[in-house]
């Protein structure tokens, strides 16, 4: 194993430097205040959790979790998600507090990547989760409130892919009536991977019309809103009755997103299908600013807090900041992004030390920024002048404001 370089960091890690920080606290403030309006409580969980527990239950795959001991030899994890770790919570803290639970947070988020794939380690995501409400009215809130949150940056050309998970279950398996198959088939449509989905059903001792039905349903992901329904109502013709209920729940959803008047940014893609196996129901992601992959994503996950011995429904959705950041950073000021604060620097010497302490404070107090800096610790005077607009000088030979 080769030494590291004395500037390199491990895989997948990255520094966030002054202005992208600033950026990103801004987001979360942002986001903050937009989701205590909504009502949603934020809470922190430890970035070590147990193996055993969340580390099983998280549906990341073993690989990618950084896994080590702690000092008493058992097996930890840096927590891969942050909906296991609050299920965990709303089993066991929170256990006592009565249905449904709104809760927020903002975490980083730890995933072992491979050096060809690009990826980081280490990211920060906001989300929320809708913990103990098993109707359609809480999908919709939750997809509404991730989409209000997303206008509030300013970003733009926002939509929302739609799927149900639990429909596409049930209908592979009217299909093939094996749950590994079904598995297999999920993980080739999670991957885009329409020949391979296509080979794969050929390899399968189906009927004709079996395999064309399963061949069709890759093409729906090119349908419009209108058509994937008609589509999808011709499915439920001699389909067995879990077909026929989740149909049923998609019409559902899309009405009440019509009253919320969201069916304007509304992507009906039945052929969306996450990486996170507990995932039951409806699943979404939000795209937006040009960019190729989704800024957040989120869904129904009913049978997660079984594990935890509190079964109850569950809906929620997390935003990806250092994605958000790539896809709003054109243009900061649509964004609703600030720059930096304007700074104003006093430069003083030693005799005039009490005086330019006293200017400095007077005008913090009034809620602005100030740079307080001894002259005799300036290198380079013009480079250290070049990054405030407005300079104040306490100085024996020069007492001057220049700037604005």
């Amino acid at each position: 194993m080769t030494q590291p370089y004395m500037f390199e960091k491990p895989l997948g890690l990255r520094d966030l430097l002054p202005p992208a920080q600033r950026a990103t606290a801004q987001l979360e403030d942002l986001f903050h205040n937009e989701l205590n309006r909504w009502g949603y409580d934020f809470l922190r969980t430890p970035a070590l959790e147990f193996a055993e527990t969340i580390g099983r239950a998280s549906a990341i795959e073993d690989g990618q979790l950084f896994k080590f001991f702690d000092a008493e030899g058992h097996p930890v994890v840096l927590r891969p998600d942050m909906t296991t770790p609050i299920a965990r919570i709303a089993a066991s803290s929170l256990r006592g507090q009565p249905l449904p639970l709104r809760l927020a947070y903002t975490a980083n988020l730890y995933r072992s990547q491979k050096r060809e794939g690009g990826h980081p380690s280490e990211f920060e995501q906001t989300g929320a989760e809708l913990i103990g409400d098993g109707t359609p009215y809480a999908d919709v809130e939750v997809i509404s409130l991730m989409i209000s949150l997303l206008e509030k940056t300013g970003l733009e050309s926002i939509r929302v892919a739609v799927g149900h998970v639990g429909f596409v279950n049930a209908f592979f398996y009217d299909m093939v009536k094996d749950k590994e198959t079904v598995r297999r088939l999920r993980h080739l449509l999670y991957n885009k991977n329409d020949v391979g989905f296509r080979e794969y059903v050929a390899s399968l001792n189906l009927s004709e019309a079996a395999a064309g039905k399963l061949n069709r349903f890759v093409d729906s992901r090119r349908l419009d809103n209108a058509a994937t329904l008609d589509y999808l109502k011709t499915l439920t013709s001699g389909a067995a009755m879990p077909v026929h209920s989740y149909y049923q729940n998609i019409l559902e959803l899309l009405d009440l997103l019509k009253i919320d008047r969201l069916d304007g940014k509304i992507d009906l893609d039945i052929t969306l299908v996450p990486h996170l196996s507990y995932y039951t129901g409806f699943v979404f992601q939000g795209f937006g600013g040009g960019l190729g992959f989704p800024v957040a994503s989120g869904g129904r996950y009913d049978d997660l807090l079984a594990q935890f011995n509190r079964p109850c429904p569950a809906t929620g959705f997390g935003i990806r900041l250092d994605r958000l950041m790539s896809a709003v950073k054109t243009d900061d000021r649509k964004a609703g992004l600030r720059k930096g604060p304007r700074k104003l620097a006093v430069i003083y010497d030693h005799e005039h030390a009490e005086e330019a302490l006293r200017f400095a404070n007077q005008v913090r107090d009034a809620g602005k920024t100030v740079v307080l800096q001894h002259s005799g610790g300036i290198d380079d005077p013009d480079a250290f002048a070049g990054q405030f607009t407005t300079i104040r000088r306490f100085l024996t030979q020069e007492r001057t404001e220049t700037g604005e």
